[in-house]
């Protein structure tokens, strides 16, 4: 369809194919609500007004919003494949996301990324890639790929395409690492990841060019990011859930530049609690008017990423939008994609993404020499991603301290079978078994915690066995949810991946275990995070950015 054919129908002077009649319609641009009929014509909003149309569909005063968009997601935190995912989110009202495919890209790497973008094009819901910049996350992790500049650069004139992926290194940027620069020059549009960088340091961050941040944990690190130009993700993922603290900063003046972004979600949460529309109801909850939850939920992150063709229901752009329920539990009714309503078709088997796995033993390196020793300790905080570094006087000989909450974790090199290493973390406040995962950001190494030697060793054998996933053992029982996409990912249903996590989730609760325990297993060796980690090396010092001993000298 040519512009000028699209002026004649604009105009009236020809049909539109669609006209929504009675549309009690929400515009971001104002934060107002107008009852109005609208035009569509080859799935492009044409107008509002007196128009006729080959079809007619009276809405009969319901109330429509723009197709809601995912400011930042990893869809293989969800365990599902893009397709499975874009089936799930699009009943839920979710019509685009921006996703950074980093974690298979740690596994697979380019081969990774090419078949994220491949996978995209089997379904309705439009995937926009954020290329990945630090993969690995940084110059000391090991994981199954390395994407330098010249990698990235042959992604930068595909279709779906618009940036570099979160800037995770930014001990990097902040040194003026020349690999790190020739990245930053390849997009215009680029992500940040910068937790708790402050002042002149977020400066010299911000002055290449990285304008956004989605690892805000409080108020006034979100509220100094805003003042200095950056856009604002209000978080709410499986464990990452920043939302409530973050709400306070959201008003009429910033909400332009603020937006949701769900980071990592599984797809019990997107099944149970929902995906954006979630986070529309926590926001309102939380005390934020209503129309300025949809603008975070629309224009902005559009406007954000230079997607002009959508984020709000005016001429010219595209028909994206939620039919929602009029009451103040915010719900999502009907979804429309480009002027057809959505309606799920059902489940098509996708491609699948095999690795090899050649695990590293655990069984020498599990064992500690006993004594009473100073311990450097990962500690999680419920509700973030971030750890506390904890050092206790520990007696070895009495590991695990199920009453004083250390438990023993170990991460094991799944690409080389050559390197293990060994933690002690406080805050699963498991009191019997162990569970595994090689999901394990950003590296997917496999990672396990537990209350034995012998539980945990049989938890990581466990993955071996079925090429990657999650595995839980306790009482002498066992499950695995195999992950058979790169290890990382299910090429399952979205329904039978909820219902084998809730199988996991039954027995994982025998264990005493914190609320979404691979969660938080699953970013213990992320070494971007403050404050303490844990990789095939041992322990890791984020703060310090360097490998440090288990046991403090004496």
């Amino acid at each position: 369809m040519t512009q000028k054919k699209l002026l004649n129908v604009a105009l009236g002077k020809e049909k539109a194919d669609v006209v929504f009649l009675n549309a009690n319609t929400f515009n971001p641009f104002t934060c107002g609500w107008k009852k109005q009929n609208i035009a569509v014509k080859d799935g492009i909003i044409i107008g509002e007004g007196d128009y006729e149309g080959e079809k007619e569909t009276d809405l009969n005063g319901a109330k429509i919003i723009p197709g809601l968009i995912d400011a930042h997601v990893h869809i293989e935190s969800s365990l599902l494949t893009p397709a499975e995912y874009g089936r799930l989110v699009l009943l839920r009202g979710t019509t685009a996301i921006i996703a950074d495919p980093h974690e298979i890209a740690n596994v697979a790497g380019k081969k990774g990324i090419e078949y994220m973008i491949s996978e995209a094009e089997k379904t309705a819901l439009d995937i926009f890639y954020m290329i990945p910049s630090c993969v690995p996350a940084t110059n000391m992790d090991m994981g199954g790929a390395v994407l330098d500049s010249d990698d990235i650069k042959e992604f930068s004139d595909k279709n779906f395409v618009i940036g570099l992926g979160e800037m995770m290194n930014y001990p990097g940027v902040l040194s003026g690492d020349d690999e790190v620069f020739k990245k930053l020059e390849i997009f215009k549009n680029i992500d940040g990841h910068c937790p708790l960088l402050l002042g002149k340091e977020l400066n010299a961050y911000i002055l290449q060019g990285i304008s956004s941040d989605h690892e805000c944990t409080n108020k006034d690190e979100a509220l100094e990011k805003l003042e200095k130009g950056m856009y604002i993700m209000l978080r709410e993922g499986s464990t990452e859930k920043n939302l409530s603290e973050l709400i306070p900063v959201v008003n009429s003046c910033t909400v332009s530049r603020c937006m949701f972004a769900t980071d990592d979600r599984h797809a019990d949460m997107l099944v149970n609690d929902g995906h954006i529309d979630d986070c529309i109801r926590k926001a309102i909850k939380c005390g934020l008017q209503p129309e300025l939850a949809y603008r975070m939920a629309t224009l902005s992150p559009a406007e954000r990423f230079g997607l002009f063709d959508r984020g709000s229901l005016t001429p010219g752009r595209i028909a994206d939008f939620c039919v929602i329920d009029d009451s103040e539990e915010f719900k999502v009714l009907k979804t429309y994609k480009s002027g057809v309503e959505i309606r799920d078709l059902g489940y098509k088997k996708p491609t699948c993404l095999k690795t090899g796995f050649k695990t590293a033993r655990i069984d020498e390196i599990i064992k500690l020499e006993r004594g009473k020793k100073i311990a450097n300790i990962a500690g999680i905080i419920e509700g973030q991603i971030i750890t506390r570094h904890i050092t206790k006087l520990t007696d070895t000989s009495k590991l695990p301290d199920l009453n004083g909450d250390i438990l023993k974790c170990v991460v094991c090199d799944r690409y080389r079978g050559k390197k293990a290493g060994i933690g002690l973390v406080n805050g699963f406040k498991m009191k019997c078994g162990a569970i595994a995962s090689s999901v394990s950001h950003d590296s997917h190494n496999i990672v396990a915690v537990g209350c034995s030697d012998e539980e945990i060793i049989s938890a990581v054998e466990l993955l071996k066995e079925s090429n990657g996933g999650m595995s839980v053992i306790v009482d002498k029982k066992s499950f695995v949810l195999p992950l058979e996409c790169g290890g990382i990912m299910s090429h399952k249903s979205f329904e039978d991946v909820n219902s084998e996590l809730e199988k996991l989730n039954s027995l994982v609760k025998l264990t005493g275990a914190v609320k979404n325990p691979f969660m938080y297993l699953s970013f213990l060796a992320l070494t971007v995070i403050p404050e303490i980690r844990i990789t095939e090396r041992g322990v890791f010092d984020v703060v310090g950015f360097s490998d440090i001993s288990l046991f403090k000298e004496d």
